[in-house]
């Protein structure tokens, strides 16, 4: 594939985003970041900038779609977007004994996993498509491939990710847009270190962008690691549902609460 000049990654303030913003940063390259917090995200601007890159940054959250329109729109205006990095997400899930899902968390987590998603790639699908050029990566989860007792939404947001990017790797290729799908397992990030869970596999952010970065350069419909957890949680969907259950169950868990909520203004009006 034709290497990446100029791209665009969401959640890009910390974690996997931050990395992979980082690894992408040299001069060759411009970035679009984009994120909620305006000064976590400079900083990680600033630290692509002293690294040569051309960075600019948008402090918008992935839930407007209007506005992310207009951004996405705007970061093609100097030169075409090479490559869209779907990655921000937000985690809930539940703590031992508790039975059901804050159903303001669950609905939450879906507007930023799942229309969050829509909402970065729905606008940069027909410039891609009449250049016919550009590459989509859309950031799911080990969560996404088997669900999980303890984080029922979470996994169901990861699982939608996983058939919207099959879908649309299927339907761009003949308009020249490459998709690829991103399946990490544990990764050190704020989002993991709040998890009280055994992280089977476990790789630091840098290492997961470095994985990342080297599948995108060579078109991976799938990036998967690590591929151990990968092809076990494969192998357990065609065990009896019943028994795969009974032996994540005997996991001790606990998966903090999301304070997402479904509107940022709703969000807001709560904090």
């Amino acid at each position: 594939m034709a290497r990446a000049k100029r791209i665009l990654i969401t959640g890009a303030s910390s974690g996997i985003g931050r990395a992979l913003a980082l690894r992408y940063a040299d001069p060759s390259r411009s970035l679009a970041l984009f994120g909620r917090d305006a000064a976590r995200l400079e900083a990680v601007a600033d630290a692509c900038r002293a690294k040569g890159a051309a960075v600019e940054t948008a402090s918008v959250d992935v839930r407007d779609r209007h506005a992310m329109a207009a951004r996405v729109a705007q970061a093609g205006e100097r030169e075409p977007v090479d490559l869209v990095v779907a990655n921000a997400g937000v985690a809930t899930g539940l703590s031992p004994g508790q039975i059901a899902e804050d159903p303001e968390a669950v609905r939450g987590i879906f507007a930023i996993n799942v229309l969050g998603v829509l909402n970065t790639v729905e606008p940069a699908i027909a410039a891609m498509c009449a250049r016919r050029s550009g590459h989509i990566a859309l950031v799911g989860s080990m969560a996404g491939l088997r669900g999980l007792p303890y984080s029922p939404a979470y996994c169901a947001t990861k699982a939608a990710v996983h058939l919207y990017a099959d879908s649309l790797r299927g339907a761009l290729a003949p308009h020249g847009v490459n998709v690829s799908l991103i399946v990490p397992g544990f990764v050190t990030t704020p989002m993991t270190e709040r998890l009280e869970a055994w992280q089977p596999g476990r790789v630091s952010d840098e290492r997961a962008a470095e994985i990342i970065l080297r599948g995108l350069e060579r078109g991976a419909a799938v990036i998967a690691f690590p591929l151990f957890v990968y092809y076990a949680i494969r192998l357990f969907r065609n065990l009896p549902p019943r028994i795969v259950d009974a032996v994540m169950r005997r996991f001790d868990v606990s998966v903090p609460q999301t304070h997402e909520r479904e509107q940022p203004s709703l969000e807001r009006e709560r904090s």
